[in-house]
Formats: C-alpha cells, structure tokens, sequence
C-alpha cells in the first residue's frame, strides 16, 4: 500500500475515482523543438483541463502560470534521461543516467514524478545498471511520499509495431512494478493488452506515441487502451499536435472519463 503522501496525490490524480488525462510536454528533452511545442510557455495553458502535465525538469520555471491557479493539473517531472529516446539518432543501446533527484524535482513543483526502464538491451550490464537508476528513484520517492510513474520503454520504442511489443511490455510492466513503481505508463500493445493490466499490480496508463493521421484515431486509440483496463492515457503530440489541442484534450476526458463511444464523440467535437 502507498504511504500517506503517495496515497493522498494519487487520489488527486485519478479524481472522484476516475481515470487520468495526462498531456506530455517533455519531447524537447529529446527531440528539441518540435511542432506545436516551439513556445512552451504559450501553448501550454491550452491543456489547463488536463489531470496532469509531465514536462522536463528545467520548464516548470518557464510555465509556471498553469500550475499557479486553484485546481490546477498535477506537475509531473521526468527523473532520467535515457538515449533511446532521442529516436532520431537510431541508437541500439538505451543508457539511462539521472538527471534529477525526487526532491530536487519536488523543489521544482513536481506533484508526481516519472522514471524510464528500458531493459533487453545487448549489453546485459546496461540493463543492470538502468534497473540501478530507477531503483534509486524509488527509494528517494518512498522518503518523500511522491508518487513514481514507471515507463517501460523498450529501445527501439516508437519503430516497433504494437505486436511484437506484447513479450517485452508485458515482462516489462510486472518488472517495474515489482521494483516500486505506483503507476506504470507504457505502449497500447493491441488486443492483448488487457493481459498486462491484468498482470500490473499498479494503475497502467497508455502513452499516445507517434502523432497519428487524425485524431479521431487518438480518440479511438484512447477507447482501446481504457476498455483493455488502463486506468488512464499520457499523449503529447497526438494532444499538442492537434488542430485545436484544447477542444482534442475536452474529447478524450469524455472518452476516457465516462467511457463515450469515439465516434460519438468526434461527431460531437467536429474532429476528422
């Protein structure tokens, strides 16, 4: 069971026992500027209503306006950097190093905090030392009562097609929770997905991934994932991305809250 502190925080997140809507604004950790994310600081009050939003650890000072009102989205700030992230520079090898401790991130406003495990790498002590760096996160988080979102993250991530990820996240998803992790956040795997909500011990949250060709499809991808059992969604550029971010954010709370059919709502919302 959760301590005091991490049981009162998760219970903001997933308000009125309800699933999470969390936006990701952390791509320039990897990516750098990236469409839709070139001016942080002015497109992020269109994802107010979110339950949370994880940046990177140096923008909560550059985007303090959202955080800074009376129900405001939960801060969540990501601890480590690993290399297969920056997908753009095709790296085999995912070494993860920390770039943050849970109390400097707390300092920073964090609510929540996030660690990245990616493991079957072709160096074995790679994987070792990257089950180190978040172990060491959970021991820091347990000091502080914050809660700790695990992702599981294979290496080759995005470039995977969600059937061959089924082994890996479902391995993956048990590993991290049974080294400490609250909540875990990963790949929708497809049909069999539910087999690893099942065998999480810890709320799941799917990420959104590649932006998809309409956000219709991210609205049926978020359908997908709660009806398989997640307990939540995390998207960046399928959210931030869009044509009207806060309109797309107002669909998938209806989807992923109160369980709407997709289409029903994307007639509703007017969105391709």
């Amino acid at each position: 069971m959760p301590i005091a502190g991490e049981s009162i925080r998760l219970s903001r997140l997933f308000s009125e026992g309800k699933n999470a809507v969390v936006v990701a604004v952390d791509h320039g950790l990897y990516f750098g500027p990236l469409a839709g994310m070139i001016d942080l600081p002015s497109v992020i009050d269109k994802v107010y209503g979110a339950d949370a939003i994880l940046m990177s650890p140096g923008m909560p000072s550059h985007c303090q306006s959202v955080f800074s009102r009376r129900g405001a989205p939960a801060c969540i700030i990501r601890l480590n950097w690993g290399s297969n992230y920056a997908a753009m520079w095709n790296y085999k090898h995912s070494h993860s190093v920390p770039m943050i401790s849970v109390a400097d991130a707390v300092a920073q406003g964090a609510d929540v905090v996030i660690g990245s495990l990616s493991l079957k790498n072709p160096d074995e002590a790679e994987d070792a030392r990257n089950v180190e760096v978040f172990s060491t996160c959970v021991a820091q988080k347990r000091a502080l009562g914050i809660p700790l979102i695990g992702e599981v993250y294979p290496t080759s991530g995005d470039d995977y097609k969600s059937e061959d990820l089924q082994d890996e996240i479902f391995i993956g998803c048990r590993i991290i929770a049974e080294l400490g992790a609250d909540l875990v956040k990963t790949f929708y795997t497809g049909p069999r997905f539910k087999e690893i909500t099942a065998a999480t011990p810890v709320p799941v949250l799917a990420l959104g991934a590649k932006k998809l060709p309409k956000e219709s499809d991210a609205l049926k991808l978020a359908a997908a994932s709660v009806e398989a059992g997640a307990r939540g969604i995390v998207f960046g550029r399928n959210v931030i991305q869009s044509k009207e971010p806060g309109r797309l954010l107002d669909a998938l709370k209806e989807v992923v809250k109160d369980f709407r059919a997709p289409d029903e709502v994307a007639a509703k919302y007017k969105l391709d």
